[in-house]
């Protein structure tokens, strides 16, 4: 199998092409990154893409989805329900055979309602946004569904992959399952492997506990917030105002 990435300079967001062989077939996954390079790097391999399947509806996910001509492109109902040019959609449990992949849709909600991961060929798994090298997607963004899902999609979906299983993210690096498994400072937490912080800050005008402060896919920094009321949030960094 070969996999090419392609990045968007200002969103960090991936576009996949992954070939089963030279000659063969193809899938693309997502459309936020470049598509001029995987569409030159399909037509030196000489493969027929037939399809583009979609994570998620948000823009730097999708916005040069346009220049794949005569793909059929899928996406979770959910998902495309908010999009145009989806050709029909794709349930969680369902698997695609294309050539030499064999593509099984996985629901992984919490950052948006219909996210989807795919699992491709049982080694590799591309996330969306739900979990990145380092980090997992929030959970404020348009059309998300919470922490509790965010982690249930991460812990109870993604996690019980086999720990040499690639993970290919929406944003920035490759990763493996096994690698977040030990270092991803959220599952460490949620394993119970470290501690919950006490640390009082401010989001926008509302007070919170800091949980957990980790590093994002960015450079940055992404927040685990818990409200007065008990609830918890995964938020930007750049949202949340530290006592110090």
């Amino acid at each position: 199998m070969i996999i090419e990435r392609s990045m968007n300079d200002d969103w960090l967001s991936n576009t996949y092409l992954v070939v089963d062989e030279e000659g063969g077939s193809a899938v693309v996954i997502d459309a936020g990154g470049p598509c001029a390079p995987l569409l030159e790097a399909a037509a030196r391999l000489g493969v027929y893409v037939r399809t583009l399947l979609l994570t998620h509806h948000h823009h730097d996910h999708v916005a040069e989805a346009y220049m794949w001509k005569d793909v059929e492109v899928l996406a979770h109902p959910a998902e495309a329900a908010l999009l145009e040019g989806v050709d029909r959609t794709i349930s969680p449990g369902d698997t695609l055979e294309l050539g030499g992949l064999t593509i099984e849709a996985m629901h992984t909600p919490g950052h948006t309602a219909g996210m989807l991961s795919f699992l491709v060929n049982e080694g590799d798994v591309f996330t969306g946004d739900t979990l990145f090298k380092g980090s997992v997607g929030g959970v404020r963004a348009p059309g998300s569904t919470g922490f509790a899902d965010l982690k249930h999609s991460v812990m109870g979906v993604l996690m019980d992959l086999p720990s040499d299983t690639r993970v290919h993210p929406g944003h920035t690096d490759p990763t493996t399952i096994g690698d977040e498994w030990e270092g991803n400072a959220f599952i460490r937490v949620w394993r119970g492997l470290d501690e919950e912080n006490e640390e009082q800050c401010r989001v926008g005008d509302d007070e919170a506990t800091l949980v957990l402060w980790a590093p994002d896919y960015d450079g940055g920094h992404k927040a685990w917030v818990r409200w007065p009321d008990g609830s918890d949030d995964i938020v930007p960094g750049s949202r949340v105002e530290r006592a110090g």
